[in-house]
């Protein structure tokens, strides 16, 4: 399985996030690239714990969140498309940098070599083991990737 963990698989995210460019158009959903990298490297930070951010798992979570996470993290197959971000990862803002997001975002990519956010809480999964999150967050990197045709390994 693909994990965030691995060193490969991070210069691998990296060189896909250096490939991505502004006048990449979105495969599906309704970012453009711009909202997209701030969208990640947001998300990234939640994960890193780079920020004031309250963990905690919501309701549905604790009714469906386990079986879910399970079905997720049980194989290599990419998240669906079209899920909708959590409403605190939503970016509104149209023009934003994208060269500094991209190197906020490969930094984060970096950080996850040495990671530990014991605090961290899934709002939907709930707590997560080392490995589902390292699995987890190289889905999420390359969801994004694939929605703006960064190039795929």
């Amino acid at each position: 399985m693909k994990t965030i963990f691995d060193p490969i698989i991070r210069a691998e995210l990296k060189d896909r996030i250096q490939s991505i460019q502004e006048n990449n158009k979105a495969q599906w959903g309704k970012m453009n690239v711009y909202q997209m990298a701030k969208h990640s490297t947001k998300w990234n930070d939640w994960l890193l714990g780079n920020g004031q951010f309250v963990y905690k798992q919501e309701f549905l979570g604790k009714l469906f969140g386990k079986m879910a996470l399970k079905s997720t993290t049980k194989n290599d197959k990419p998240v669906d498309k079209n899920i909708p971000a959590g409403k605190e990862f939503v970016v509104k803002e149209k023009d934003i940098d994208l060269n500094e997001q991209k190197v906020k975002w490969m930094s984060q990519i970096d950080a996850f070599e040495n990671y530990k956010n014991d605090a961290f809480i899934h709002d939907f999964f709930g707590k997560m083991t080392i490995e589902e999150i390292g699995i987890f967050v190289y889905k999420h990197n390359d969801h994004h990737l694939r929605q703006f045709n960064g190039i795929v390994h």
